[in-house]
Parts: structure tokens; sequence; C-alpha cells
């Protein structure tokens, strides 16, 4: 089995995809063919697909997947997970927002415990923009009191697992929608008694291209499914 699978969802990152994968085969240049990257792409219209594959054909540890219907961040991240041969499985944005420096923090800490997320607000941790860094700050705290997590970051998307718990999981509950998979993960882990660990990462500002989604949009986005999950407990359906 391959030791460390990392799966990189892309929607339009021709400019970050390239150099971005560079980073990570250097960090973890010590796994050797025990590394496998799967970049998961929904069809995009830039060619990010396209360049991947021309950058680094004949190199079996990169597998390029394209999605062409039901395609969403969370159902892209699925897609890889599911493909993934790795003990342990590392995801993570493709727009230089999570540093790829720290995957061999990830990949070393998560070979002794079942869950390791990169924190923005664990001590160390943080991001460039101060406005930024107080609201996600402030909406992990309603996060926190409202669904009884014990993550500091549920908004955090940096991940690594071990097999043995992603097995455990109920892949229907959690991948779908966008960046709420990761609380829903978060709860569902927790709730099953999985082991977990923050470690503090500092984000970077993205390279090149456009966020997907607002602000605005994606905090509506959120509320509306924390206060869902809320609903479903109470019925007992969560």
């Amino acid at each position: 089995m391959t030791d460390l699978s990392i799966v990189l969802p892309t929607y339009n990152e021709r400019d970050n995809i390239v150099p971005l994968v560079e980073r990570l085969l250097h960090g973890l240049s010590d796994l050797g063919d025990g590394l496998e990257v799967i970049i998961v792409d929904d069809n995009s219209p830039d060619g990010t697909a396209a360049l991947a594959r021309e950058a680094f054909a004949g190199d079996r540890r990169i597998r390029v997947l394209v999605r062409t219907t039901d395609r969403g961040l969370a159902r892209a991240i699925r897609a890889g997970i599911e493909c993934a041969s790795g003990h342990i499985v590392l995801v993570m944005d493709t727009d230089f927002n999570h540093p790829p420096d720290q995957a061999p923090l990830l990949y070393n800490i998560a070979r002794h415990v079942d869950l390791v997320v990169g924190s923005r607000f664990a001590f160390g941790g943080g991001m460039p923009s101060r406005t930024r860094y107080v609201l996600s700050y402030v909406y992990n705290l309603f996060m926190r009191f409202v669904l009884g997590t014990r993550i500091n970051d549920n908004l955090s998307g940096l991940f690594a697992i071990r097999r043995e718990a992603l097995q455990k999981l109920d892949f229907d509950k959690i991948f779908w929608g966008y960046g709420d998979y990761f609380f829903r993960l978060l709860l569902m882990s927790q709730r099953l008694g999985l082991r977990h660990v923050e470690v503090p990462v500092l984000y970077g500002e993205r390279r090149n291209g456009q966020s997907k989604i607002g602000i605005p949009s994606i905090f509506l986005l959120y509320t509306r499914e924390v206060f869902r999950i809320v609903a479903l407990r109470f019925v007992g359906k969560w």
C-alpha cells in the first residue's frame, strides 16, 4: 500500500497546480514511490487537467481525474479519497492558501493519531488578513458553541487522516456541498471517538486566479448547515 495519498481538488487552477505539486514532491521526496498525488479536476475550462497531465507525464506518482458530472468541492474530495491507495490520506486546497510545506508534518503526525487538522487558531497559526482571521475565529466560536465541536478550526479543510479512520465514516452524510463537508467530518469523527490533533498553520495568499465563492455566501451557506444539523439532532437523525 502507498504510504501517503494527497488529494488536490481543482477548478480553474491552471496557474497554481504545477508549482504546488512540485513543492509537494520536493518536500516529500523521502517517500519516493510511497507517495501518490491525486488531482481531481471538475472539468476546468482553463485546462488545469490537461496542463497537469502534460507537466507530469510519465510520473506514476501523479494521477489526474476529470469529473464532468455531480461536480463540487466536497464530491471531488470524496472521489479522490475513494481512489486513494495510501495508508494516510491528506487533503488540501490548490491555491497555496494551505501551505504545501506543512504536508510532511501532517503526514508524520497522522502516523500516530487518527486525524490531524491544520489549524489557523492553534497557537502559532494564523492568516494574512487580520479581518478575515477575526471573522473566521468568531464564527468558529459560534460553531463550537452550537455544535459542540472540540476543534478550534472547523473550516480548515487541511487535514490528514488514517485509512482505518476513513473506513469508519459515513461518506454519504459528509461529502456533499462546499467546505461544510469539513465540519460534518469533524462532528462524525468526534462522535466515533477518533483521536484528533490540531497543528498550527500559517495560511498563505492565493497566488493566482480567483476564489470560487465570496465570504458572505460562505457564511450563509455554513450557517444554514449548522442549524440543519441541530434540527436533525433534535429528531435523532444525526
